[in-house]
């Protein structure tokens, strides 16, 4: 078959011609995309570095539209809904994400988890475990199983943030021993509270056993035994806490106290409580030791010399306010005026304050109720932190 060179010669220009047409046209809509979405794109970034979340909403908005299939601006544009408190709109733009057949795998799990966020601060609690429990084998299985476990903590479902904690461990993300203790400790308190107190005593048992350096199980155990009518046992046990849990020994002594007068070893807890007390003076050690010498002797001026004993160790505005409460003024008749502006100005020193948030309550609470963090109350009060 012969060629006619002629035909070729004619193509190649021709072929060239349509192909630089088409690299024109090619430049012209980059241009017209370069100039709408990157835009918008752009002005939104700067709204957003500028604070400005209103204005970035709109620009995010307009880029969206200029480009639907961007998905990078549906996950900015949801992340500043949510931020924003605009819960049902970030929804919505995640759920849009997840009903596009072309989006990749990678972004279909980083959608499901924005969703499960949106759920999360919105407080619906049971769509956003729904939507955690479907990143199960993803990138973001630990953050979600945090996310759940922090879910169950809020709803009060012990069991589940127990299963939970332990996948967690056993999965290398820390220690859950101390929380896990804490759940089976709230379990036995509304064992307690239903009278059902076996199976309360065998919870704490459990969380004894579970985390054995903790102080709640054996002071919930403790308290417990007393209530059942073993005073005896319920001091032994918070006898042994002083070795186990040092730093809990102000939460200690106050019912340490209670128990050994019940049981008449009140000279046995002085002992005890003088010696921790000389190596880590406390305000609460103090007001036992004071408690304990009244119930042994009586109401003496002894006793209550304990609280000038904490003065020359460390300047304390409750010790002097306590100490003055059982002393005769010159101006008797203005004394109880004088006892009321110094119990006014102690009560903020003796409540507890949170370590993680700062925040403050006349008891101690094993999970801050502002922050929900576990075991951040030091067992001190605010005076001696």
């Amino acid at each position: 078959m012969d060629f006619d060179l002629g035909w070729i010669l004619l193509g190649l220009p021709l072929a060239f011609v349509l192909g630089w047409v088409a690299s024109r046209l090619d430049l012209r809509q980059l241009r017209i995309e370069n100039h709408q979405a990157p835009k918008a794109y752009f002005k939104g970034l700067n709204f957003l570095l500028n604070e400005q979340q209103d204005q970035a909403i709109d620009a995010f908005i307009e880029a969206v539209q200029s480009d639907p299939d961007t998905s990078e601006l549906h996950f900015a544009l949801g992340n500043l809904f949510r931020r924003r408190g605009e819960y049902e709109r970030a929804v919505r733009v995640h759920e849009h994400l997840l009903s596009r057949g072309d989006l990749s795998l990678a972004d279909r799990q980083r959608a499901q988890h924005a969703l499960a966020l949106d759920y999360l601060k919105a407080g619906l609690l049971d769509r956003s475990e729904e939507a955690l429990l479907k990143l199960e084998g993803t990138p973001f299985e630990a953050q979600a199983r945090l996310a759940l476990l922090a879910n169950y903590e809020r709803s009060r479902d012990w069991v589940h943030a127990a299963q939970m904690a332990q996948k967690l461990e056993h999965a290398n993300q820390g220690s859950f021993q101390g929380r896990l203790a804490h759940y089976l400790c709230e379990q036995a308190a509304e064992s307690s509270a239903a009278e059902e107190t076996e199976h309360a005593r065998s919870l704490l048992q459990q969380a004894l056993a579970t985390a054995p350096e903790a102080a709640r199980p054996r002071l919930d155990l403790a308290q417990l035994l007393a209530r059942q009518g073993q005073p005896d046992d319920a001091y032994l046990l918070l006898e042994e806490s002083l070795q186990s849990a040092p730093a809990a020994i102000p939460l200690i002594a106050a019912p340490l106290t209670d128990y050994a007068i019940a049981c008449g070893r009140t000279p046995q807890a002085l002992t005890l409580l003088k010696t921790h007390y000389a190596h880590s003076p406390s305000l609460d050690v103090m007001d036992a030791i004071v408690a304990l010498e009244a119930s042994h002797s009586g109401p003496t001026p002894t006793a209550r010399d304990w609280y000038v004993h904490h003065l020359e160790r460390e300047p304390s505005l409750v010790a002097a306010t306590k100490w003055i409460a059982g002393e005769k003024l010159e101006h008797e008749q203005f004394h109880p005026l004088v006892q009321r502006a110094l119990e006014q100005a102690i009560k903020p020193l003796i409540r507890y304050r949170c370590a993680a948030c700062g925040f403050e309550a006349k008891q101690h609470f094993w999970q801050c109720p502002g922050c929900q963090a576990w075991d951040s109350y030091p067992a001190r009060r605010v005076e001696e932190l």
